[in-house]
């Protein structure tokens, strides 16, 4: 299937995302124990990396904990904190494997010093990986991200090495997360919601948005692969009209 997609498709995004929304419903429908749903939303991981890995993907960011999930009852918050630690212990050895980059986004000053050191860890053993990038975003919300970014631009102009005036798109942009990494291109979100729920604001401006009532345990390679061929037949035209984008295509 991989090797007929690569053949087949024009364009293969470098930037995946994921909201992997449905993991308590999936387990409430399967008359699974408290949690359980979300320790098969874990395992659904593995597969898609590998997946995008084979195709050739260059960054592949999921959406773990958001900003706002810390409202959530404090026994989940627990149980996915746990869960969380464990993808990374179990993630660390597949890294190494496939030669893949494990990353973090978010504010660590909310999360536990042994979960924010475990990351840390993580983060310096893959550093030099470059066979792909997996992003892991927990405690993350896409306003806290341009906020945040707004705050060290601010305190640039305060420290006088930079000039009010000269603030613009590219200044705010490159203090935020992932500033490194190239643009997202898919943002994809399973459980059949219809909102970005606050992630990546600023880096999906112009991703292409893909909603399916999949629970994300259920998610396989086959739907992403069918989103792909639907992103590859897509035209991006980024504020430019069809004619301007066929002429630079030439």
């Amino acid at each position: 299937m991989t090797t007929q997609i690569c053949e087949s498709l024009p364009i293969i995004p470098k930037h995946i995302a994921i909201i992997m929304d449905g993991n308590n419903r999936f387990g409430k429908s399967k008359q699974l124990a408290t949690g359980a749903g979300h320790v098969a939303g874990k395992d659904a991981l593995d597969p898609i990396v590998e997946h995008c890995l084979a195709l050739g993907v260059e960054v592949l960011t999921v959406f773990a904990f958001s900003s706002e999930n810390w409202a959530r009852p404090k026994d989940e918050v627990d149980l996915l904190m746990r869960l969380l630690s464990q993808t990374i212990y179990e993630q660390l050895p597949r890294m190494n494997q496939y030669r893949i980059r494990l990353r973090f986004i978010g504010d660590r000053s909310q999360l536990s010093d042994g979960l924010a050191k475990l990351m840390a860890e993580a983060e310096a053993k893959t550093a030099h990986f470059e066979a792909m990038t997996l992003v892991i975003a927990i405690s993350y919300g896409g306003q806290w991200d341009i906020a945040n970014a707004a705050k060290k631009v601010a305190k640039q102009v305060e420290a006088g090495k930079l000039c009010a005036d000269n603030i613009d798109t590219q200044t705010i942009g490159a203090q935020l997360e992932l500033a490194d990494l190239p643009s997202v291109d898919m943002l994809i979100r399973t459980g059949g919601e219809y909102r970005i729920s606050n992630f990546l604001l600023w880096q999906a401006a112009y991703a292409e948005l893909f909603f399916t009532p999949t629970l994300w345990p259920e998610f396989g390679c086959d739907e992403l692969d069918e989103m792909i061929r639907i992103f590859a037949g897509r035209e991006r035209r980024f504020g430019m009209t069809s004619e301007q984008v066929q002429k630079a295509e030439r």
